[in-house]
């Protein structure tokens, strides 16, 4: 009995401690002052309610994709927090577990955070915080702020010199959008389609244009640059978010203002609003202590905390005590309340692609503004068009069904004939040895190539999607029934792809052969110091060496820019013509991949005997006749497979094609593997398409290396 007793108080303390193991999880992308605002906000929910909260912060770039990933499993969070524009796109794939309206309390949030939030269940969580663009004035060079857009624009004559009167990212649609609704246009249509069009359309983008040609924005400047010209003097007025604020710090005497009126549209600009809300999960919906953190998040005691600590303009009706008396917080207040919530429709998201191209398109002054805007629409159009229908699989099934009982009759055949049974029995030791990597690149290589050839006969959004055989390479292939070499079709993609790599490849192989001759020689001095500093571009990341060349490109603040203005010849957008922005890729892309090839080739010129090389000479062999003639000849079956493998890399560089050119001009700078992502990922998460993408790019290249290694064993062998 006191056995019993005992087990029975020991299975109670297991059972007490497995529930007190299960902590509330939250995630968030919040950094700097905001984590360390929520952090504290959980720390009091935690003294109050004595339930463990464990807060994770996941990346921005990868949110979406892990609460997708984990969600619909049953794991993950039970609150996460995230903006209301991304919130209804998560609903629809079953993340988000919708509130009863009676959640929030009659007065406590804004009408137009709540309308941002709401679905037709109810609310799709509670909001937290507000965030849109305002105006940060330099109060050193602007004492007195026009009250008119075209006022500020005005300044320029009377600033020092090199000081802008404006600065913004111009070719950035979420900051352009504030204009096009001054104008009364839209980004996104209440019907669905897109509003990035017609007169509001092309008068916001002539307004910047005027902008530019009168020097009073910059021409070309990312947020990096607008923050450095503000901090250091050269912008007088900058529009931007609450973010900026920790960038710019105590560098420069400013105040914030809500963004002024537009004289040509005779109304103030409009900027986005984003509500960012602490929302429910399945899993959480079923834990009251998560229903109770979720209310202590929004509440009244969390948004002191976090316009205090956080600097956030938290949604609440009535702003918290320390908010009230904090003139940047007000500043953001009073724009929130005429800003525009940004739409939730998971259409949105396919709104930016051919809206921020229409925008580059113009600003370059490539085309037109109403060309730009049709050529827009087209691919907006293009991309929301219906899926291919449904298909039987019953084909698939027949074809897989015979190719199964063909090889079942095969190794019938073998086993009949008695050679592979002894033949497996003494091979059973290797296989043995071998099982563990045969594991490992099945599930790391096999399995992930299987499962995307599977993913490309299927159609439609993730969750939704339905089996259409072979549709989408049909779709691909048929240029989608345009002209076969129309903008964005896979032939004109892939001809720009062969050229990327042709001359990739060219350009890699001929300075890396040439350097390896150099520091080959036996008399040169200091060839280990040359042999560090010519392998550090291969050795930094690749992406933090196509963002610096992609500044060296600026048009107005770039060096490779000031050195051609130096040259005598006028300054121009890189980015703004084909031959000028695949220039620019490619030279990045030759400065980190060239080391590459000068190390393969000083292994390569190891293996050329000194004898024969010698033999040459007293033949009378020239100096260039050795070279073509013997050590050329010597070490191109050793180097074969250097620039096989180069060619494949190039073939699929995608991190300098995105963050150098990202594509522009109008996305005829992209290649196959940035098209395919594209499509995975901008244009409504078509995975299937994006997926039938990669089976072509791995046909192609599977079709290419096997050609360029027969190329190379017939070379050996001659």
């Amino acid at each position: 009995m006191t056995r019993a007793l005992w087990l029975s108080l020991l299975l109670v303390c297991a059972l007490a401690g497995v529930a007190r193991a299960e902590p509330l999880a939250v995630w968030h992308a919040y950094r700097g002052d905001e984590k360390a605002a929520l952090e504290e906000v959980l720390a009091a929910f935690e003294k109050k309610e004595a339930v463990k909260v464990e807060a994770l912060q996941v990346p921005h770039d990868a949110y979406a994709a892990k609460l997708t990933a984990a969600v619909p499993r049953g794991h993950g969070p039970d609150v996460f927090i995230d903006s209301h524009e991304r919130i209804g796109d998560l609903e629809e794939r079953g993340v988000v577990a919708v509130l009863p309206r009676e959640s929030a309390a009659a007065g406590e949030f804004p009408q137009a955070a709540l309308d941002a939030l709401a679905s037709p269940q109810g609310l799709r969580g509670l909001p937290l915080a507000l965030k849109c663009l305002a105006l940060y004035v330099n109060e050193t060079l602007v004492p007195t702020l026009p009250p008119t857009l075209e006022g500020i624009a005005a300044l320029g004559p009377g600033l020092p010199r090199g000081v802008v009167p404006l600065a913004y990212e111009t070719r950035n649609m979420y900051f352009h959008a504030a204009l096009l609704h001054a104008f009364g246009g839209a980004q996104l249509a209440p019907d669905g389609s897109l509003g990035f069009r017609g007169e509001p359309g092309v008068r916001s983008l002539e307004l910047v244009q005027r902008l530019m040609r009168d020097g009073a924005v910059p021409e070309e400047a990312p947020g990096a640059v607008v923050g450095e010209l503000f901090k250091t003097g050269k912008a007088a007025t900058v529009i931007s978010g609450p973010w900026f604020a920790s960038d710019v710090g105590q560098s420069v005497r400013y105040r914030v203002v809500p963004l002024p009126r537009i004289e040509a549209a005779g109304a103030p600009m409009r900027p986005y609003l984003t509500v960012e809300a602490a929302t429910l999960t399945p899993k959480g919906s079923r834990n009251p202590a998560a229903s109770r953190l979720l209310a202590f998040i929004a509440g009244e005691e969390s948004a002191e905390i976090r316009a205090k600590v956080g600097r956030q303009v938290v949604a609440r009706t009535k702003l918290p005590p320390s908010a009230q008396g904090d003139p940047f917080l007000s500043a953001f207040a009073a724009q929130a309340a005429v800003a525009v919530p940004m739409p939730s429709s998971p259409r949105m998201r396919t709104t930016w692609e051919p809206a921020e191209r229409a925008l580059k398109k113009t600003l370059s002054g490539t085309v037109s503004a109403e060309a730009a805007l049709t050529e827009a629409q087209r691919r907006f159009d293009d991309v929301v068009r219906p899926a291919p229908r449904a298909r039987s699989p019953n084909a698939a099934i027949a074809v897989l069904g015979v190719l199964a009982l063909a090889g079942a009759f095969w190794l019938f055949r073998r086993i009949q004939s008695g050679e592979l049974g002894p033949a497996l029995r003494r091979s059973l030791p290797a296989y043995g040895w071998v099982t563990h990597a045969v594991v490992a690149v099945g599930a790391l290589v096999i399995l992930p190539i299987a499962v995307g050839a599977g993913t490309s006969l299927f159609a439609g959004r993730q969750g939704q999607m339905h089996y259409v055989g072979l549709a989408n390479f049909a779709d691909i292939l048929s240029a989608r029934g345009a002209p076969l070499l129309s903008n964005g079709s896979f032939y004109l993609v892939l001809l720009v792809t062969l050229l990327w790599t042709v001359a990739n490849l060219s350009l890699h192989v001929g300075i890396g052969f040439a350097l390896g001759l150099v520091l080959s020689r036996p008399t040169m001095r200091l060839k280990p110091l040359y042999r560090v500093l010519l392998i550090i571009p291969w050795a930094v990341p690749s992406y933090v060496t196509a963002l610096a060349w992609k500044g060296m490109f600026s048009r107005q603040f770039g060096a490779v820019s000031a050195i051609v203005e130096a040259l005598g010849v006028e300054p121009f957008s890189w980015w703004a013509r084909f031959p000028t922005a695949f220039s620019a890729n490619l030279a990045t892309n030759v400065w980190l991949g060239f080391p590459f090839m000068m190390v393969v080739t000083l292994g390569a010129l190891t293996s050329v005997p000194k004898e024969v090389l010698e033999a040459a000479e007293v033949d009378g062999a020239t100096r260039w006749q050795r070279l073509w003639r013997v050590t050329v000849p010597m070490v191109v079956p050793t180097m074969l497979p250097a620039v096989l493998l180069g060619a494949i890399w190039t073939f699929n560089q995608f991190n300098v094609v995105f963050l150098v050119s990202g594509g522009e001009p109008d996305g005829t700078t992209d290649i196959l593997v940035s098209e395919a992502y594209r499509w995975a990922f901008t244009r409504q998460a078509q995975y299937g398409y994006a997926a039938a993408y990669a089976v072509l790019i791995f046909l192609l290249l599977f079709v290419s290396s096997r050609l360029m290694s027969r190329v190379g064993r017939t070379k050996e062998a001659t």
